[in-house]
């Protein structure tokens, strides 16, 4: 049975042109009503038997559902039996069942995506580590975007920021790379290197591949704001800016 929250959506440009779902798959949160880009939002893949687990990949068969919740969302919307419903209504079945532990098997299965599109990258050579490298590249200008483990020391964050800024020409405007949400042991994990502390991308494309998984998890962990969303009122500047650049 078709569920209805998963119909491929079009969204129309100011000229009055139509996006198209082929050109930029939209699907609709079962939680908010909200319509946003597949990319943004986690699948929640529905097996045979009823059982519900996060699809990070969007690739399990089946019937799918998505959320754009972020975990505390989530955990509430779990305890007061709200996804339950929302779920039953578009499947038209009450025969789900939802694992307790659900946000954290979702955190889980997001972080897993984000450190797999790392590994995809560094593997692919788009993705530098070491900070004298790192250094060097940025000076000339030639990094998309910069990244340092949770963990990093703040002085070497801050050498690597201001050789950014300076192969940017943008020396005083605060641009900075991202803090992530991971300590250098996921990330020497992710790319299978030892003691990886700050990362570097040097191809655009890629930045936006890794920017896209980034801001999902982010979001999930209830950092920063979704593309279309309007940050809270005064807190523009205060999450860590997810395109390595300051707001």
């Amino acid at each position: 049975m078709r569920n209805p929250h998963n119909e491929p959506l079009t969204d129309s440009f100011d000229d009055g042109s139509v996006r198209t779902a082929r050109s930029a798959p939209e699907r609709r949160c079962v939680l908010s009503g909200r319509t946003a880009p597949r990319e943004d939002l986690l699948r929640l893949a529905v097996g045979p038997e009823g059982q519900v687990l996060p699809d990070a990949h969007a690739k399990a068969p089946g019937r799918g559902a998505w959320v754009g919740a972020n975990r505390a969302e989530l955990e509430e919307a779990l305890a007061k039996g709200h996804l339950k419903g929302a779920l039953a209504r578009g499947f038209k079945t009450n025969a789900l069942r939802l694992p307790d532990d659900l946000p954290d098997l979702a955190e889980a299965a997001l972080r897993r995506a984000f450190t797999d599109r790392l590994g995809i990258e560094w593997r692919s050579g788009n993705l530098i580590a070491g900070s004298d490298r790192i250094a060097e590249q940025a000076r000339s200008g030639r990094v998309a975007w910069l990244g340092h483990a949770s963990d990093a020391s703040d002085d070497g964050s801050r050498r690597l920021d201001q050789a950014w800024r300076v192969g940017e020409d943008a020396e005083g405007s605060g641009m900075a790379g991202v803090r992530l949400p991971l300590d250098r042991a996921a990330l020497s994990v992710a790319l299978g290197r030892e003691n990886v502390v700050h990362l570097a991308v040097t191809d655009r494309a890629a930045a936006a591949r890794i920017t896209a998984q980034l801001a999902r998890l982010t979001h999930f962990l209830g950092h920063g704001v979704r593309r279309g969303d309007n940050p809270p009122e005064g807190s523009r500047g205060n999450d860590p800016p997810l395109t390595g650049k300051a707001a």
